[in-house]
């Protein structure tokens, strides 16, 4: 965005989403007392609304953007509100928490699946990154081994996913070699 002064090739929601899982993982952190938890997204938290206010600063149009940030933040909100307020048992709000970020993962690892269907058509992964799906394989296949340490399905189950839709990408990139996208500039890494 910086180099191209433009977002026309970027797409925003996946950070935001990405910002509101780490904010709610951190939370989960927090009512458990895991330090890793809390660090690690807080850290993301961190790096993904400085990619926010990056794409905000390059953004032609920021209403719609300021809107859908406002938005899930006040989704945020009430959720913070109803698991502070209405589920005053600890060990519940843990359980209730816990299931909310595994199924907010879960949908954030299945949507990369959406342009499978376009891919297979055109037998090109032009479409996929191949760095973002290394470092979604690594980063879901650590934290599932995290979540089996402790013993928290989770952390655990909700990785799983991200481990299975990395595989199917990479085969991906197999099976329709970066060979048919040479005519692609962006592709070339």
């Amino acid at each position: 965005m910086r180099t191209t002064r433009s977002v026309d090739s970027v797409q925003f929601l996946p950070f935001l989403t990405t910002d509101i899982n780490n904010l709610s993982w951190m939370s989960y952190g927090a009512l458990k007392g895991d330090g890793t938890l809390i660090f690690v997204n807080a850290t993301g938290a961190v790096l993904q609304t400085a990619y926010i206010l990056v794409y905000l600063h390059y953004c032609p149009r920021k209403r719609p953007v300021l809107l859908q940030t406002a938005t899930l933040l006040g989704v945020l909100l009430l959720g913070f509100g109803y698991f502070g307020l209405l589920v005053p048992n600890l060990e519940a709000r843990l359980q209730q928490l816990g299931l909310f970020c595994s199924v907010f993962t879960i949908s954030m690892y299945l949507s990369p699946l959406a342009d499978l269907a376009k891919i297979i058509q055109t037998r090109s992964t032009q479409r996929l990154s191949f760095p973002l799906t290394i470092a979604t394989l690594l980063t879901s296949a650590s934290w599932t081994l995290y979540g089996f340490r402790l013993g928290d399905p989770y952390i655990m189950v909700p990785n799983l996913p991200g481990v299975l839709t990395s595989v199917i990408r990479l085969w991906l990139f197999w099976k329709y070699s970066r060979e048919q996208d040479r005519s692609h500039p962006l592709l070339q890494t």
